[in-house]
């Protein structure tokens, strides 16, 4: 579709009351899904997370990487296995997440938006301490009961180290994080990048935490696509996974959002990553997209 001058001279406008609300404010962006595999989808979030930052917000970008972990267990012949969602992770399996995330994933993001004129900067949670983990449990119901399951060297966030990320914040870069937690004896621990991004997006009291996912948002049933809700309050969305209407891969999103809110968040919206531009139009359009979940 071909815009005229016009038309692209009232999208500028319409955008700029968002631009001024949003400038020098904190987002916290959760990279992951479809958006991390499809080089164009990839480029187009590139693009949008530069933009954001020209315009006087500042990104803090925190990634997953499970497919690229997956991929190079099966090349080394390691079968991955999973309880409750969780990677069953020794002390191999670890190694190779941080090295998959931390030298592979996380050096191509930093390269990609260095390649767009802002400054990045890499970091794993091992870095300044930037992540203090603990060892995470995976809980397997078993009828009326839930069982505690060890899977090895699987963390859940104790601390984050806001100093770091505010001092690179304020000399103008954008932090790219890793999903790697560090323990008190200096073991590895790898964690879900959507409770990373919650702790810290909570952490820095950012306006905003946008996951990016492999859906449009959440629905009363998913099946029916009328049922979509654009706005979930915290106690709506407790209710929604209690009653089994979240479920599967969308728990931990929504477990995130809620974990951001009540650690200091202003906002958080689940999004479709697989939609050209989408953390534009979240942030700078009315209608915006998704499905944001509030106070």
């Amino acid at each position: 579709m071909e815009f005229s001058s016009k038309d692209k001279a009232a999208i500028l406008v319409e955008a700029l009351p968002y631009i001024q609300k949003f400038f020098g404010k904190t987002i916290v962006i959760k990279y992951g899904g479809n958006a991390m595999v499809n080089n164009e989808l990839k480029a187009k979030v590139m693009e949008d997370i530069a933009l954001m930052k020209y315009v006087g917000i500042r990104p803090v970008v925190v990634h997953g990487g499970g497919p690229d972990i997956t991929g190079f267990l099966q090349k080394i012949g390691k079968k991955s296995e999973f309880v409750s969602g969780l990677r069953v992770t020794d002390e191999e399996t670890v190694q190779i997440a941080e090295m998959v995330l931390v030298g592979k994933v996380n050096t191509e993001i930093v390269s990609l938006l260095n390649h767009r004129g802002v400054k990045a900067v890499g970091l794993s949670g091992k870095d300044a301490e930037l992540i203090r983990a603990k060892k995470k449990l995976a809980e397997v119901y078993e009828g009326e009961t839930v069982r505690m399951v060890d899977i090895g060297f699987v963390g859940e966030v104790e601390k984050i180290n806001v100093d770091i990320l505010n001092d690179l914040l304020d000399q103008d870069y954008i932090p790219v994080i890793a999903p790697i937690g560090v323990g008190e004896n200096n073991e590895s621990y790898n964690i879900n990048a959507d409770y990373v991004a919650a702790e810290v997006a909570g952490a820095l009291h950012a306006e905003k935490l946008l996951l990016l996912t492999d859906i449009e948002g959440i629905y009363k049933d998913y099946h029916d696509k009328t049922t979509f809700v654009s706005t979930l309050t915290q106690d709506e969305a407790k209710e929604m996974i209690k009653d089994g209407t979240i479920a599967g891969g969308m728990i931990p999103k929504v477990e995130a959002c809620l974990c951001s809110l009540e650690a200091g968040a202003g906002k958080t919206h689940i999004i479709d990553g697989r939609l050209d531009h989408s953390l534009i139009l979240e942030v700078f359009t009315p209608q915006g997209i998704g499905t944001e979940v509030v106070r």
